[in-house]
């Protein structure tokens, strides 16, 4: 059953708001007369002055816009605020004495969705205003239908490569909270990073999925107690390409992540890591943020063929591999946030009581 959310209900109550720009007071006064008993009105004697309430919030709901003005014309009015992502999408009706057909055509080009000639005819101005505010509201309220389904969309597959996650972790460690600490790790080291804050996040979202690939390796070589022989690491270190083929090729921002730290995450700083030898910086920065995080972890926890080493032992070991298997300006961020990394370790731990099916926290 269709519903209506808070904010297409608020569209629908408020009083709009309609923004007159004029270098006119009398036009100015005339406009306000017609408009205030259904809108609400501001105004504006210049050009500058309207781009400046313009991008103010609350926006205005719609322009009624001059042309002829002195210094800037109601046209690179127009330009400007349809070149800019915060009013591009407020419906600009231009109100010109200028009647000729190229006049109309250059504020229509602009994106203008409509011209009134003046003088006014009040009834006309209202029903041209009034249509044109009820496109603009439909638009609004498919533009929120559309963000929240495409935010579910987000968060179904968020939540399947948690669990994916899940499955792969709990083939060698009983609790899954693996995933856990090595993703709240990863985002320790991400946050310090000079990269957009989507990017960030969508690292820390994917990082659970690092190992999806140990579905594909046998459990008499995954649970080994012992060291594994040269075949078995041959098959142990193909995880890694499993892991990307399990992802697949997909063009949504957060599988193509998925895929780059599945398939590089065991590459190393110097060339000598797999599946395909790759050094430096032409391994993808999310793998070797990942690469930190998921080496610590390991070195921490209990698994059937190792004991955990302590917190200290790890922190030495990931410096002393600083520009050997790690990025050493990424090893210098985790250095640095080695208390943070502490509060993780306790807060996670493999006896927590926490259920293995909850998502991941996102502080």
């Amino acid at each position: 059953m269709y519903t209506i959310n808070n904010e297409i209900l608020q569209i629908m109550t408020i009083k709009p708001t309609v923004l007159v720009v004029d270098d006119s007071a009398e036009n100015i006064e005339l406009l306000s007369h017609m408009l205030h008993e259904e809108y609400k009105v501001k105004a504006a004697l210049h050009g500058d002055r309207a781009i400046h309430i313009a991008k103010r919030s609350p926006h205005p709901d719609m322009i009624l816009l001059d042309i002829m003005m002195p210094g800037m014309d109601g046209y690179e009015v127009c330009q400007r605020l349809k070149e800019d992502p915060i009013t591009s999408s407020i419906p600009i009706i231009f109100i010109s004495a200028m009647t000729e057909l190229a006049y109309e055509k250059k504020g229509l080009e602009l994106g203008a969705v409509d011209y009134i000639t003046k003088p006014f005819n009040p009834s006309i101005v209202l029903r041209r205003i009034q249509t044109h505010m009820s496109l603009y509201d439909q638009r609004r309220a498919l533009a929120f239908q559309v963000r929240e389904y495409t935010d579910e969309l987000y968060e179904s597959r968020v939540e399947l490569i948690h669990r994916l996650g899940r499955v792969a972790e709990l083939k060698d460690n009983e609790t899954g909270m693996h995933v856990i600490r090595m993703s709240h790790y990863t985002k320790l080291i991400a946050e310090a990073l000079d990269e957009t804050d989507d990017w960030k996040e969508l690292l820390f979202q994917v990082a659970p999925m690092h190992d999806i690939g140990k579905i594909g390796v046998a459990d008499n070589v995954l649970l080994k107690p012992g060291k594994l022989n040269e075949e078995e690491w041959e098959m142990m270190q193909r995880h890694a390409v499993y892991g990307a083929n399990i992802i697949g090729e997909h063009h949504c921002d957060i599988l193509r992540l998925a895929k780059q730290v599945a398939l590089n995450h065991h590459e190393k700083w110097d060339g000598s890591g797999y599946p395909n030898a790759i050094k430096g910086i032409d391994i993808p920065l999310s793998a070797r943020v990942v690469a930190i995080a998921d080496v610590f972890d390991a070195l921490t926890s209990e698994r059937p063929y190792k004991k955990a080493w302590t917190f200290e032992e790890a922190f030495v070991y990931i410096e002393e591999n600083s520009g050997k298997h790690f990025d050493p300006e990424l090893v210098k961020i985790f250095i640095d946030k080695k208390e943070k990394v502490r509060k993780i370790m306790k807060s996670y731990h493999d006896d927590s009581a926490m259920n293995i099916i909850t998502m991941i926290e996102t502080d």
